[in-house]
């Protein structure tokens, strides 16, 4: 007979999830409502204008789709994206390989901008690429690579599509709420994101916002948006600014009441200090690391500070280091994904997860299994230097 699952209490320093406050875990426990009741629409309202003010945009097409990030993106992409379609793609990592799959199940044409795994987007390569391709009607990129660690130029490849006619699709699933996202100032036309990474509220849920431009864009097609449910023009209905609203799909009411309390969390702290905290405690985390005797993945100018992508040393097994992290410690790191498997550990900052007893944790955790493999590091050294910034 089966019993009820009660899941250890797990320290989420991977990709994502985060680790989520008790007060959005408390939300979720709430009293469950219609997902038409007016209080409910009252909720939606304010959720829209918490998205508007952590994307910093006015895009009145702003809401979470009721799904994870990747749905996001599909969403993006099935109402931007037609038949015929020639869409450049910048990959630098696993999730650029998946915008590509988005493209052409669009029964669109991809012409790849390929850079290499830990290096950033070349906006160079994609102006050349756009030049080669002026018929092209999207440029799509991801501003910070969760599978590398990597942040690009979005400000750089927003300019970029605008100057060449072309509107952009920007994946911030692992930026929102932990580094700049200027959705407006960058002239971003379709972006997405997701729940469970800086904004640290329950995975499921994938915010998107869309300009003017890219609403004129949906409004105008010539072919039905490939996905039903993801069809903006029908989502509107239920997430527009009416008072009444068209049933369209029953909304996940108890995850928006989390996502409601990530965002007013976010508020509170506001954006410049919640990405000031998470560059603070990236510092420590570095410092901590490198005094062991570990080094980072990604060049400095371009490392996103909540996920840090560290080179595993030689002769360490890299799955043992994690499963032992894991079942000692209760801590949870990422391997490193495609090219960068068995090469780079992902250690996530994330939202609530970045903090100064996360950094400490992380880096004794380590210190400790590494010490047992006999690997080439630094005993002692660790703590003391990410300790040292943390007091600055």
């Amino acid at each position: 007979m089966a019993t009820s699952f009660y899941p250890p209490q797990r320290i989420l320093m991977g990709p994502g999830p985060s680790d989520i406050s008790p007060r959005v875990l408390a939300a979720l426990a709430r009293p469950t409502i219609g997902h038409l009741d007016p209080l409910f629409i009252q909720l939606m309202d304010e959720i829209k204008a918490l998205l508007q003010y952590a994307f910093q945009t006015s895009n009145e097409l702003t809401l979470p789709v009721s799904a994870p990030g990747s749905a996001g993106m599909e969403a993006c992409f099935v109402n931007l994206v037609s038949p015929g379609d020639t869409v450049v793609v910048c990959s630098n990592g696993v999730f650029g390989g998946r915008m590509k799959e988005n493209v052409e199940r669009c029964g669109a044409t991809a012409v790849m901008v390929e850079d290499a795994w830990g290096e950033p987007v070349s906006v160079d390569k994609a102006a050349a690429a756009l030049a080669a391709h002026p018929e092209a009607s999207v440029l799509a990129f991801v501003h910070a690579e969760t599978s590398t660690g990597v942040a690009s130029d979005a400000a750089a490849l927003c300019a970029l599509a605008r100057e060449h006619g072309a509107l952009s699709i920007v994946d911030t699933v692992t930026s929102l709420g932990g580094i700049e996202v200027k959705v407006d100032d960058w002239g971003a036309d379709a972006v997405y994101s997701g729940s469970q990474k800086c904004l640290s509220c329950v995975p499921g849920i994938s915010p998107v916002t869309f300009s003017p431009r890219a609403v004129d864009h949906i409004q105008q097609r010539k072919h039905k948006v490939q996905s039903w449910f993801l069809d903006m023009q029908l989502v509107m209905g239920y997430w527009g600014g009416a008072a009444k609203r068209a049933y369209h799909h029953t909304a996940p009411v108890n995850n928006l009441y989390a996502l409601h309390e990530s965002l007013v969390m976010l508020e509170e702290e506001g954006l410049e200090n919640a990405f000031a905290r998470h560059l603070r405690n990236h510092r420590a985390l570095v410092a901590g690391l490198e005094a062991m005797g570990l080094s980072m993945a990604v060049e400095a100018p371009h490392r996103l500070p909540q996920l840090n992508a560290v080179t595993i040393p030689e002769g360490v097994d890299d799955a043992a280091v994690r499963s032992a992290l894991l079942e000692e410690f209760s801590l949870e790191i990422g391997a490193g994904l495609g090219a960068l498997a068995g090469k780079t550990w992902r250690i996530g900052l994330m939202g609530y997860a970045s903090n100064a007893r996360n950094v400490g944790t992380c880096i004794t955790a380590l210190e400790a299994v590494l010490g047992r493999q006999g690997a080439p590091i630094k005993l002692g050294a660790g703590l003391p230097a990410a300790r040292a910034l943390l007091a600055d």
